[in-house]
């Protein structure tokens, strides 16, 4: 199972090493391999030699030294979500569960920020904060941890008022790919200290480092949430409505997008009764009276682009069902085509010209005969398409994956970006070469320079080709 030519003793030296470290916390069982070598994407499986659970900041230190004296790979692992194969350990080594790392820091109501270990996850973060009448607001609909979301640059469905990771990480601790331990910055709101080292790792997908705690942004829940849904003739009637709504500066907390395929998906999936027509879901937060004021405002404005069945009074129960169907939109659709696997795509384009990428892109579905669904986080120009396929079938895959490259060179003609918030991973390096074909090099000057041995998640993003005597066992 290794992956070099094995060296007799080598393997065990490093595994030993390692448990001297941190005990029972090692694992070379192959069910505990087989969990961290998958995620969430359609990427087949790629196994770790070894799975360890730190527990502090200090052991992940200890077990980077170890790691980096013998050149074995380290890809840090959080809850598995990942969709472009970020986890997958293409080149063996040492997988960093990071989950036990769960640990709450410090919660400051003053100051409206926390300090988590990376392995916390999001919903675990907003039940011990709800005691303070607090939140964190970054929702990606999976329950990821937070130093994943940080690693990966993740958004989601609050991201048009809120923004993203990049927006809401105040500092990072960092494990460095020789065992140092870096502060990216101090709690302080603003600073004109040096390069900005926290959002240099801010979507660096572990690559530079491995992420150990997180210092963020915390809010104050609003005394009011109103929310609304929506149906529409046409998808560009509905994607028109959200570039109006944010034109006259409405602040939308959510705006979302589904076509009537994800419509009819989420009905099956979680029960609803939705028209099976294109859509908004849409949630606005503040005072009483400034809500309903909102409210009726987006509802003259969807009314104007041809808006049926608006529904803007949902109780609290309603608007949680729905936006927990959201969320689950991408099982949904799986569940559409039984057995099947969905390729995914990520695209963000500048509001402007939205309405005409969805509109090339639907199109562009029809043409070619595919099965899809589509969701957006349309308030900020994000959208995806699920592709689904016989995973059996290759023409199939190569169907979708042709499909995935027009639709990113159609973004790029755009001034748009291959990923709005999933990342680079395995499955877009090559369209961040064309997206920033000199800003790669520099990034691969700044790999090089804090991993020269390039044993930090190697081969993802940057399509740097991992040295073939990192591994265990080379």
């Amino acid at each position: 199972m290794f992956s070099g030519v094995v060296r007799s003793g080598s393997e065990t030296a490093v595994v030993d090493d390692l448990r001297a470290l941190v005990g029972d916390r090692v694992s070379t069982a192959d069910a505990v391999l087989d969990q961290h070598g998958r995620d969430e994407s359609s990427l087949p499986p790629a196994q770790p030699d070894a799975v360890v659970f730190p527990r502090t900041t200090e052991e992940v230190a200890r077990i980077v030294e170890v790691c980096a004296r013998n050149r074995v790979p380290i890809v840090p692992f959080g809850a598995g979500t990942s969709l472009e194969g970020h986890v997958l350990a293409t080149a063996g080594g040492i997988c960093l569960d990071m989950t036990q790392m769960d640990r709450i820091v410090r919660v400051s109501v003053p100051d409206l920020d926390v300090t988590v270990q990376a392995g916390v996850t999001r919903k675990a973060l907003d039940e011990r904060l709800r005691r303070e009448g607090l939140f964190f607001p970054v929702d990606p609909g999976a329950d990821a941890t937070l130093g994943g979301m940080a690693s990966t640059g993740a958004s989601g469905t609050t991201t048009v008022r809120y923004g993203a990771m990049r927006d809401n990480v105040l500092g990072l601790q960092v494990v460095l790919a020789d065992g140092r331990v870096v502060q990216t910055a101090r709690r302080a709101r603003k600073s004109s200290a040096g390069y900005d080292l926290t959002r240099l790792f801010v979507g660096s997908e572990g690559t530079l480092g491995v992420i150990t705690e997180v210092t963020l942004r915390i809010y104050g829940v609003p005394d009011t949430i109103g929310g609304a849904v929506c149906s529409f003739p046409t998808i560009d009637a509905a994607v028109r409505a959200v570039i109006t709504t944010l034109q006259l500066g409405i602040p939308v907390a959510r705006i979302e997008f589904l076509d009537e395929r994800a419509i009819e998906a989420l009905n099956a999936h979680a029960g609803l009764d939705l028209a099976p027509s294109p859509m908004l879901f849409l949630e606005v937060h503040g005072s009483t009276d400034g809500v309903t004021e909102q409210m009726t405002e987006v509802g003259e404005i969807v009314t104007e682009f041809g808006a049926t069945d608006y529904r803007s009074a949902i109780d609290p129960e309603e608007r949680s069902r729905l936006w927990r169907a959201r969320h689950d939109a991408f099982y949904a659709s799986l569940a559409l085509r039984p057995g099947s696997k969905a390729i995914t795509t990520d695209v963000c384009v500048p509001i402007s010209r939205l309405a005409e990428c969805i509109v090339a892109t639907r199109r562009d579905i029809e043409e070619h005969g595919l099965v899809t669904t589509m969701v957006g986080h349309v308030g900020d120009g994000n959208f995806h398409v699920m592709v689904l396929i016989d995973p059996d079938s290759a023409a199939e895959l190569a169907a979708a994956e042709a499909f995935n490259a027009r639709l990113v060179e159609r973004a790029l003609e755009m001034d748009g970006t291959c990923t709005g918030e999933h990342g680079i991973g395995l499955r877009k390096m090559p369209y961040l070469a064309k997206e920033l074909p000199e800003g790669i090099e520099v990034m691969r000057q700044l790999k090089r320079t804090l991993d020269p041995h390039d044993i930090m998640n190697p081969g993802k993003m940057l399509g740097l080709e991992p040295d073939p005597s990192s591994a265990i066992g080379s």
